[in-house]
Parts: structure tokens; sequence; C-alpha cells
């Protein structure tokens, strides 16, 4: 099969060099997208990072597509109705880096609560004075954590080290989960209500889009921090420039923007608003959000550990050798997507 891999790294090279042995492969350190999507047309699969572009313009410049192996887990970038209407299987990696986010979780939260940047700054510009910098402490606050997957049952035990009270919510609750790590869940505006801190590991989905907007903020603690290593589009981000601005909510640490893609290529940033009808209003938020002392942002890079990656092109590799050998390791089905929308 012809193959495209793309987003690669020097380093990464050697692990996706195994498909060579069986199949045409072809590495590119661009990402894919309208633009150069017609150069690599004959691909017969497809594996992308964050960076790429998978939307229905993309997609139907390739003629032969099979599959698209995404590097992640979450699989909304995607065009589902593209890809269900020409039968395009997609697969995933459902699990690498679980303790890796939620480590990044923490590092966003002690940044906060420790004013790191602020001092980091300070002291590189030889002022040692401490004025201004009081934190506080984490240990004896209540931590909400909203979604107890693999990635928020490592935050809950995190969270515990610190001493921490730990509340839940999920759809689904895990009780075997709640047991082992010793939490409770409760209902989803409880949480709001009792958090300290409130941390998000959900999927994004229309579903999911805007959880946490107005009416949730109003519920929140006065004086809370929200912590979002999930995905942008999770936080209704105007409404939250408003809560920061009028004091209610103390922090945000952000992992995720909703317009970090249109962010990431400022040197195409009119062309994308215009044609690619991304919101322009949600994107001047995001660019002031960035700005904001009490608002510390990461370029979506929580997951990004040496370990973490290298599980991710071994797990990719082994889904690809696995669906040219007419196996379904990690194929997404028709109920996962059904549930994504």
């Amino acid at each position: 099969m012809n193959i495209t891999i793309f987003d690669v790294e020097d380093w990464e090279r050697e692990t996706f060099e195994r498909l060579r042995e069986d199949h045409e492969l072809t590495l590119t350190a661009d990402s894919l997208t309208a633009q150069n999507a017609s150069q690599f047309s004959d691909a017969d699969v497809i594996s992308t990072f964050v960076y790429s572009d998978l939307d229905d313009e993309t997609l139907k410049k390739f003629d032969h597509l099979k599959l698209i192996a995404t590097r992640s887990t979450g699989f909304d970038h995607i065009d589902m109705d593209h890809c269900n209407d020409r039968e395009i299987a997609i697969c995933n990696v459902p699990e690498y880096g679980s303790a890796t986010v939620a480590e990044h979780t923490f590092g966003l939260l002690l940044t906060i609560s420790h004013r790191l940047e602020e001092a980091i700054d300070r002291t590189r510009k030889g002022d040692f004075s401490p004025r201004g910098l009081q934190g506080f402490d984490l240990e004896g606050k209540t931590f909400g954590v909203i979604g107890t997957g693999n990635i928020g049952q490592h935050v809950i035990r995190i969270a515990h080290g610190f001493g921490m009270n730990v509340i839940a919510f999920d759809l689904q609750p895990n009780a075997d989960a709640a047991e082992k790590f010793g939490f409770d869940y409760v209902e989803f505006d409880e949480l709001l209500k009792q958090s300290d801190v409130v941390s998000l590991h959900v999927p994004g989905s229309a579903k999911t889009k805007h959880l946490i907007g107005a009416d949730q903020f109003k519920l929140m603690k006065r004086g809370a921090v929200l912590i979002n290593t999930a995905r942008g589009a999770l936080v209704d981000e105007r409404a939250m420039l408003r809560s920061l601005a009028e004091g209610n909510l103390a922090a945000a640490g952000l992992d995720v923007l909703s317009e970090e893609p249109v962010i990431r290529e400022e040197a195409e940033l009119l062309r994308r608003v215009y044609e690619q009808h991304h919101s322009l209003d949600t994107l001047l938020v995001d660019q002031v959000l960035i700005r904001m002392r009490n608002v510390v942002v990461t370029p979506h890079s929580a997951f990004n550990t040496r370990e973490a990656v290298q599980r991710i092109i071994d797990t990719t590799v082994d889904n690809i050798v696995a669906f040219t050998r007419g196996n379904r390791k990690n194929r997404i089905n028709a109920e996962q997507a059904v549930a994504n929308v």
C-alpha cells in the first residue's frame, strides 16, 4: 500500500521506517492541509498528528484513501460523515499518555497556585522581592474532576497526593474506580458549586461543546480555578473571559483553545478566518486570554513527552500493519462515531 505519514519529527523516522519493508512509504515533516493534499493524493493510508486538517475539503483530494491512522485518542477533528460515505476506516491511539496529561494538569495548577510564571519572570529581571506573589495551598482544597476515564483517574490519584478532597462527575460513573482511588461522584452542578479547582477530562464532541458556559461559571465558587487539558471547545471562552474579568473565576490553566489551529498559523490568519469559517470573536478572545496574568496557556503540549509520543507512534505503526493484514486493531466503529456527534 501507499502510506504517507505527516507531521514527522526526525527522531520518529526510525520507528515509521518499519513500514517500508512491505509498503511504499512517504514521510514528511509537513502537516496535511487542503493546499498540499493533492501532492499526496495517491495515498491509500495517511497518518496525521494534531496539526493537520482532516476536513471534507482536504479528504476529497485523496482518490484511493482507505485508512486514516490518527495519532491521537480523540477523532473529533476528522470529518466523520465524509469517511462514512466513502467507507474510509479510522483507527486511533486509545491510550498513550494518561499519566503524562495528568502531570501536565498539575503543572498548570502549580504554576497558578504558586504564581510561578510571574516569579520566574521577575527573578530573570533581577528582582527577588516576593511582594505580590502570594499563592495558595492545594492541600485541603476540593478538586472537581469532570470525566473519570484513564486520564481523570490519574489526575485523581495525583490530587490525593497533594492532600486534596476529590469529587467527580461522569455520565457513566465507575464504582470500582471510586472505591480504588477514594473519591465520591456528585451531580454536575454540585461539583461546580463545591470545587475550588475544576479540571476537564472529557472528549470533544457536539454534545460536550460549551459544557462550561455562562450558567456554569455562575455556579462555580468565587475564586475557583479552571483547568482544561482536554479540548478547547468544552469551554465557552467568551463566558470564561467575562467570569475572569468580573473576578468570579480567579484563574485558568489551559492547554487547549478553541481557535488554536488558527493561532498556530498566524501568517494565514485572515485566509483561514474567511475561507474556513473560524469564529473571529472566539479567536480574539483566545488572544486576550493568552495575555492575561491570571491565565496560563500552553500550546496543546500536555501529551508531549518523549515516552508518550513513542507510545503513540508504536501504536500507530501497529494499527497500520494490522489494517494491511485485514485486522481491526483500534478501529473506530459506527457506535463510537455516533457517540462523538
